[in-house]
C-alpha cells in the first residue's frame, strides 16, 4: 500500500523487530513504537491541535525524539524540532517566528521559562522502563481543528540559514519527506536487514532524514546513543553489528585520528556516507583503507528534505571529490550571468534542482521564494558543474553562509550580534579554512575603545551558540572597501586571510 503520511513509515517494519535501540538503556520493536505514536498522537488530538500549525519540539537524540515527531506528524500540526543546546536569546527568536500551537520538551529545560512568558502551551516528556509519559503543563484548547493528514499537508518545519541576517523558515510537506526517504533507500539498497547508528542531531535534516527516518522507512534499526562519542563508537558498532552511518567529514577525521587507538577494526561496514560539507578526497581514501567499508559522499540541505545526490555503491564508480549522481532529483546547472539558460558539461554555473522532495517555498518570505525558483527550477546558492557521466562537482557557494563542519552559520547573524557590544563601531564576519571543520567562524572589527579578543568572544557566547563564536578577532583600524565605500565580505576575508 502507498505511504501518504509519514508515520506510516513504521508499517515497513515487522512487529517483533527492534526499531530503536538506545545504548545501556533499552530496546523497542516496532509494535512498541507505533504503540506509542498511536498513543501520544491522540493525547496531542485530545489536547487540540492547530492545523498545520507548529509544534516545537526541544530533545535530544533519544527515542523520546522519534516517539513525539512522528507523533505530532500523525496530527494536522507541523513538527519543528529545535536544538536543545540553543542560548535563551536564540530559542526567544524561534518562538517568536514559529509562533507555535505547543511547546513540548523535558521537565526542566530553559526554554520552558520562554514559552511560558510567551503564553505558549508546554507539554513534557519522559521514558523510564520502556513507559513513554506526555504531561501537559496547561488547560486543553477550546477549539480543536480536527483534520486528518494528507500528503500535502506540511509536517515538518525547519529553519535554514540565509545570506539575511535571521534564518528562513523552510515548510515540508509529507510527499516532500516520503520521496526524499524513497530516493535514500533506493541509493544506498537500505533493507530490514540494516543497522545505522545515528551520530548527528535529530534536529538537523542529516540525522533525521538522512539516518533516522530512512532506516525506520526501510524496516531497519537505528541505534540512539545520546551523544557522540568516539571512544564508544566501535564498541557500540560491534555490539548492535551496525552496517552503515553517515555523519560530518569533522566526525569522520576524528575517527580516523583515533583508530589505532581505539582498536577499530580493518573491516566494518557496509557503508560508510558522508553529507553536509565537503569531504577532502585524501580523508575519503584513508576512512576506506582503514575501515575496510565504501565511502559515498552525498550532497543534501533543508529545502531538498536532505539528499539531492550522492555516489552509488560499488561496483559503480565512486569519484573523490566528486557529490556522486543525482538520487530521484533533477539535477541542473545554470548561468549566473543569464538567469533560466542552462548550462553543458562541465560549464560551472549555478546548482539548481526540481523534485517532489523540494519545498514549495519558504515560510512568510516572498522575496526569498521570488529569488529562489526560475522556471520551476530551486536555486540551491551552489555552484559547480555536471561531468559527462553526470557526476556532480562542487565548486564553491554563491551564498555567504560559513560551513562550519555542516553547521551552516549566517555571517550577517553574528554581525549583529557583535555590533551591539559597546566597543565596536563596525564588524564583519566571515569563512575562515580550517582542517578539521572546513571552515570556522572569523571576524574583523573597528572599536572605538579597549577591548580583548576573549571579552568579544565571552559577550557573542550570551546569545550565539558555541559554533557560532568567532575563533579569531581581528582588530582594525579600518574595513576594506570597495571604491564605491561598499563593504564586501570576500573582501574582507581576503584581506585578513593573507
Amino acid at each position: 500500500m502507498r505511504q501518504t503520511i509519514l508515520p506510516e513509515i513504521l508499517d515497513s517494519g515487522e512487529n517483533k523487530s527492534i526499531a530503536i535501540s538506545v545504548p545501556d538503556k533499552y530496546k523497542i520493536n516496532y509494535l512498541e513504537l507505533k504503540n506509542h505514536v498511536n498513543t501520544t498522537s491522540n493525547l496531542l488530538n485530545s489536547f487540540g491541535t492547530l492545523n498545520e500549525r507548529a509544534i516545537i519540539i526541544v530533545l535530544g537524540n533519544n527515542a523520546e525524539f522519534i516517539i513525539t515527531f512522528l507523533a505530532v506528524t500523525k496530527t494536522n500540526a507541523i513538527a519543528a524540532p529545535l536544538n536543545p543546546e540553543f542560548t535563551l536569546e536564540e530559542f526567544k527568536f524561534y518562538l517568536e517566528d514559529i509562533n507555535p500551537s505547543l511547546l513540548i520538551t523535558t521537565a526542566g529545560h530553559p526554554v520552558i521559562n520562554e514559552a511560558k512568558n510567551k503564553n505558549i502551551p508546554i507539554a513534557t516528556v519522559s521514558f523510564k522502563q520502556k513507559t513513554f509519559d506526555l504531561k501537559f503543563d496547561s488547560s486543553p484548547y477550546q477549539k480543536k481543528d480536527i483534520n486528518i493528514p494528507n500528503e500535502n499537508n506540511s509536517c515538518l518545519f525547519l529553519h535554514t540559514s540565509g545570506t539575511t541576517s535571521r534564518p528562513k523558515g523552510v515548510p515540508l510537506k509529507h510527499k516532500n519527506l516520503l520521496k526524499s526517504l524513497n530516493n535514500i533507500i533506493n541509493t544506498y539498497n537500505l533493507t530490514n536487514n540494516d543497522v545505522a547508528m545515528v551520530v548527528m542531531p535529530l534536529f538537523h535534516v542529516h540525522g533525521l532524514i538522512g539516518v533516522a527516518l530512512s532506516t525506520l522507512a526501510s524496516g531497519g534499526e537505528i541505534v540512539v546513543p545520546e551523544k557522540f562519542s568516539a571512544s564508544a563508537f566501535w564498541k557500540i558498532q560491534k555490539e548492535y553489528n551496525a552496517t552503515w552511518y553517515s555523519a560530518v567529514p569533522t566526525i569522520h577525521q576524528i575517527l580516523l585520528i583515533r583508530a589505532d587507538d581505539d582498536n577499530a577494526p580493518k573491516k566494518s561496514f557496509r557503508l560508510i556516507r558522508s553529507c553536509s560539507a565537503a569531504l577532502a578526497p585524501s580523508v575519503l581514501m584513508n576512512l576506506e583503507k582503514r575501515f575496510g567499508a565504501p565511502v559515498l559522499e552525498a550532497y543534501g540541505m533543508t529545502e531538498a528534505s536532505h539528499q539531492m545526490s550522492s555516489n552509488p555503491l560499488p561496483p559503480d564508480d565512486r569519484k573523490p571529490g566528486s557529490v556522486g549522481k543525482s538520487t530521484g532529483v533533477e539535477i541542473n546547472i545554470m548561468s549566473m550571468e543569464n538567469s533560466g539558460v542552462m548550462l553543458s558539461n562541465d560549464e560551472i554555473g549555478e546548482i539548481v534542482i526540481k523534485g517532489e522532495n523540494v519545498t514549495s517555498g519558504y515560510h512568510n518570505n516572498e522575496d526569498a521564494n521570488k529569488d529562489a525558483f526560475v522556471n520551476g527550477w530551486f536555486r540551491t546558492g551552489d555552484q559547480g558543474y555536471l561531468d559527462n557521466e553526470g557526476y556532480l562537482n562542487l565548486t564553491g557557494r554563491i551564498k555567504e553562509l560559513i560551513n562550519r563542519g555542516g553547521e551552516k552559520i549566517s555571517p550577517l547573524e553574528v554581525d549583529a550580534i557583535l555590533i551591539n557590544h559597546p566597543s565596536v563601531d563596525e564588524a564583519v564576519c566571515y569563512g575562515f579554512p580550517d582542517e578539521k571543520y572546513g571552515e570556522v567562524v572569523h571576524a574583523a572589527l573597528v572599536t572605538n575603545s579597549n577591548v580583548t579578543e576573549s571579552e568579544i568572544k565571552d559577550f557573542c557566547s550570551k546569545s550565539l551558540a558555541n559554533f557560532k563564536v568567532p575563533e579569531k578577532i581581528n582588530f582594525t583600524d579600518k574595513l576594506p572597501r570597495t571604491a564605491t565605500g561598499k563593504i564586501q565580505r570576500r573582501i574582507v576575508a581576503k584581506h585578513f586571510n593573507n
